[in-house]
């Protein structure tokens, strides 16, 4: 079967020849090859305006981004078998940092697969299809997955935004086998239980994974106040470190219930207590009845999850480290991250720093992380760099 071509506008491939994976509607010559004659997922031969291929991409012509390249070989369509070669270039990039099967698998763009997230809680996969493209593949990606780990279980986390852009439905369903009682997973030592079908994203978050380790190695006798804990990453593990005492603080009373359960499945319990509220209220009240920590970390959802957001993002950002300065002693640690990718490193540094001369108190950058290493970086691709942390001593003369 011939594919069909979609054809670029004049100049249009140059983000392409630098390595970019995505194309733009305005980007294509809509005369020559109209988006509304593609079926959403359907993949197709790149073409340059004088008519070179480039490659093979999916298309949707409902979404913004309305190609996604797949192979930079005309002629190698996204299929089982690319699927395998893939996803084990993938395996093979996670067995050479990690002796534990608890990781992401596949990190989208990173990995040369657009629209595919995958992570793995040992022979348990959660997968997020996020485009009509990888939607499309579900089932050649099934029989690949089978190949490459042989999962006893795989769910489907198709809940997200990204679906919804594509104008794809939305839904949380197991397609493999039977998902146990409880999915355990450990992380820098530490055993949690993951929510996986009703949990955030996949069910836990193994960006961080590197900059709580960094963490953890300070948190002996000290007290700690993990602000947005989710179900306990930063908290449950500063206080299997050693921390003296740790209160964890987020909204969702189900998820500290899970705090509490994983504080239980580590022996911990008896350091880790929690609090359930909205963060800024909650930190002010701890301000208002008198409470310090040594160490708080701060690990918002995205506040910025726009361009058009990003004015009142940097707001929420400010308040929200300037509320979290005040709650330390006169020498404490500050564990600041965001995961709005609209928000450089360089911002939050500033951030930080404005915080801190706003309690006229003094600040050094001791500590800045990334997202690890199963969460690779496209380099031709901003936006898949979109994690970062700060550890910074806050003082006073």
């Amino acid at each position: 079967m011939t594919q069909r071509t979609l054809r670029l506008k004049k100049d249009a491939d140059r983000r392409l020849k630098h390595g970019h994976l995505w194309l733009y509607s305005n980007e294509i010559d809509i005369a020559v090859t109209p988006l509304k004659n593609f079926v959403p997922g359907e993949q197709v031969v790149v073409e340059a305006a004088n008519g070179r291929p480039m490659g093979v991409a999916y298309v949707n012509g409902q979404s913004l981004i309305c190609a996604r390249l797949v192979s930079r070989d005309p002629a190698m369509m996204l299929d089982r078998s690319l699927l395998v070669h893939r996803l084990k270039q993938a395996l093979s990039l996670r067995q050479r940092f990690f002796d534990k099967p608890f990781y992401r698998l596949v990190n989208g763009e990173g990995d040369l697969l657009p629209g595919l997230i995958i992570d793995r809680y040992d022979d348990v996969l959660v997968l997020q299809l996020n485009t009509a493209g990888m939607h499309a593949l579900l089932e050649p990606l099934l029989d690949a997955l089978d190949k490459v780990v042989s999962p006893s279980c795989v769910v489907l986390r198709n809940d997200t935004g990204g679906r919804r852009q594509e104008g794809l439905e939305l839904g949380v369903e197991v397609v493999k086998g039977e998902l146990p009682e409880q999915v355990l997973l450990e992380e820098n030592g530490v055993r949690f239980c993951a929510p996986l079908l009703s949990g955030q994203k996949t069910g836990w978050f193994y960006d961080h994974r590197a900059n709580r380790a960094w963490l953890n190695g300070l948190v002996a006798g000290k007290r700690v106040l993990d602000v947005f804990s989710y179900i306990g990453g930063w908290g449950v593990q500063a206080a299997a470190n050693g921390a003296r005492e740790v209160l964890c603080v987020d909204s969702s009373a189900k998820a500290l219930d899970q705090v509490a359960a994983n504080a239980a499945l580590n022996g911990v319990e008896a350091q880790v207590s929690v609090s359930q509220g909205d963060a800024f209220e909650v930190l002010a009240a701890l301000k208002a009845e008198g409470e310090e920590f040594d160490v708080v970390v701060v690990d918002p959802p995205a506040f910025i999850k726009k361009r058009k957001d990003i004015p009142a993002g940097e707001r929420a950002y400010s308040k929200l480290n300037r509320e979290a300065m005040r709650l330390l002693g006169r020498d404490g640690l500050l564990l600041s991250a965001s995961c709005s990718m609209h928000l450089s490193q360089e911002k939050l540094v500033d951030v930080v720093r404005g915080a801190a001369r706003h309690q006229d108190r003094h600040a050094q950058l001791l500590f800045q992380g990334y997202q690890g290493p199963d969460h690779p970086v496209h380099p031709a691709i901003p936006e898949t760099a979109y994690l970062k942390a700060l550890g910074v001593r806050v003082f006073r003369d």
